[in-house]
This record gives C-alpha cells, sequence and structure tokens, in this order.
C-alpha cells in the first residue's frame, strides 16, 4: 500500500515523523507523531486523515487534546524598609514613566515587599512605593522602578 498524504485539518495538530508519499509493505507499520501546539487553554479536537491506493482509500482519526492555561507573569518588588516608625507601605503602579500612579495594594502592607500578580504579558510597568505612620500620614513617593514583563 502507498499512502499518499497524510493532514490535520486544525493548525493546532501537525502532523509528522514521515516521509510521504510512503510505500508500507503488507503487515508492516510505520510510526508517525501528532504535536499538539495549543493556541489557547482548554481542550481543542480535529481529525488526521490518510489517503492510499488501499481498497479503504481514507482513513480519518479524531485526535483531541488539552492545552494549558495561559503563563501568569508575577513582578516581584522589594525595598529598604523606612529609617522612621511606620506601620505599612501602599504600592502604585503606572504604565508610563513618571505616572500617573495608581494604588495597586488594597491595604497597608506592613512588609518590604510586594508581589504584584495582576500584570499583563508584554506590559511595562513603573513602581512606586509609600510609606504611612501611625498617623495615617503618607510619605512621598520612593524612586520609581520599572519592570517589563515577557510575552510568553
Amino acid at each position: 500500500m502507498t499512502v499518499s498524504s497524510g493532514t490535520s485539518n486544525s493548525s493546532e495538530f501537525i502532523l509528522g515523523g514521515m516521509t510521504l508519499p510512503l510505500t508500507i509493505a503488507a503487515g508492516q507499520s510505520v510510526p508517525f507523531s501528532v504535536t499538539f501546539s495549543p493556541q489557547t487553554s482548554g481542550t481543542a479536537s480535529a481529525n488526521v486523515s490518510f489517503a492510499s491506493n488501499a481498497s479503504i482509500s481514507s482513513i480519518t482519526e479524531a485526535v483531541t487534546g488539552t492545552g494549558a492555561s495561559a503563563i501568569q507573569h508575577n513582578v516581584d518588588l522589594s525595598w529598604n524598609p523606612s529609617t522612621s516608625a511606620v506601620v505599612g507601605y501602599n504600592i502604585y503602579r503606572a504604565t508610563a514613566s513618571g505616572g500617573p500612579y495608581t494604588k495597586i495594594n488594597s491595604f497597608l502592607d506592613a512588609a518590604s515587599s510586594y508581589t504584584d500578580a495582576s500584570v499583563q504579558s508584554g506590559q511595562n510597568y513603573f513602581y512606586v512605593a509609600t510609606a504611612v505612620d501611625a498617623s495615617g500620614v503618607e510619605s512621598g513617593y520612593s524612586a520609581e522602578v520599572s519592570a517589563a514583563v515577557p510575552t510568553p
């Protein structure tokens, strides 16, 4: 039998591991692979079809795959603690150097570190922090730092 073509009806499933056309002797087999490259998270399905000169000239098999969730990036920030008596820190973020800044922590952060888990792939962010004392007085902005979040 000669297999003349092999195709997938989805770009997420790539047929490989053999060169066509391919002659297969009676009783023999030929390994091949189907590589799944998900474009989104969730389940995807496709049909892989082979055409040949056999009595059943076309065979189609269903394939499925499950894509993992998109990569989630974080920006980890840390700073030297204030030398003044403070009860916590506020963290501010902007998408342009110099602001305007938006506060991103919902309550005072007592630690001198913060993880921003709400960043988007491919974006640049600019951060400043402030210290808050027991009377609720907030300091001026710290020096700005930037972070470039990679695109997966």
